[in-house]
């Protein structure tokens, strides 16, 4: 039996690890390759009250951008934004100031999980089975998954251009 890959048991430097690359494209103006999937998040670090970057998926629904956590709750970046829902948001050519909403809501979330799986079917299949659900998933399974997981939901207050 293939063994599921938990997001929760990462260990911290390998996640902190993966944010390199996405930040140093967005540097070297690569910005519209990886743009299309990765966003730049900048939250204030609840404890240390500094700017802390972090790149992550996303999706655009109607001029918000909803960024799923695979570590729920205990994600930094999403304990970050309930301590303070201001951020940043860097995608593509766009700079922008945001408010940010964290939710549980298993309906929501699942419903954002099946328009990611419509958008990107291989991607986030391959997620998705390395969870464990079959393929494709059943509405149930991505409930049950989704139970697990924060939404949340960007949106932008003052955009720029770059």
């Amino acid at each position: 039996m293939i063994e599921t890959l938990n997001f929760r048991q990462l260990p911290r430097p390998l996640l902190r690890a993966v944010k390199l690359p996405p930040q140093i494209a967005y540097a070297i103006r690569r910005d519209p390759l990886i743009g299309r999937l990765i966003l730049l998040l900048t939250t204030t670090g609840r404890r240390s009250g500094l700017p802390r970057v972090t790149p992550l998926q996303y999706e655009e629904i109607d001029g918000a951008y909803y960024i799923g956590s695979a570590r729920g709750l205990d994600a930094d970046w999403v304990r970050n934004i309930l301590a303070d829902p201001q951020v940043q948001v860097r995608v593509k050519a766009l700079e922008f100031d945001g408010l940010a909403e964290v939710t549980t809501d298993r309906a929501r979330i699942t419903a954002f999980l099946a328009l990611r799986l419509q958008r990107h079917p291989h991607m986030v299949g391959a997620l998705l089975r390395a969870e464990g659900l079959s393929q494709p998933p059943t509405r149930a399974q991505l409930e049950d998954y989704g139970a697990r997981l924060a939404l949340v939901v960007i949106r932008p207050v003052d955009l720029k251009v770059r």
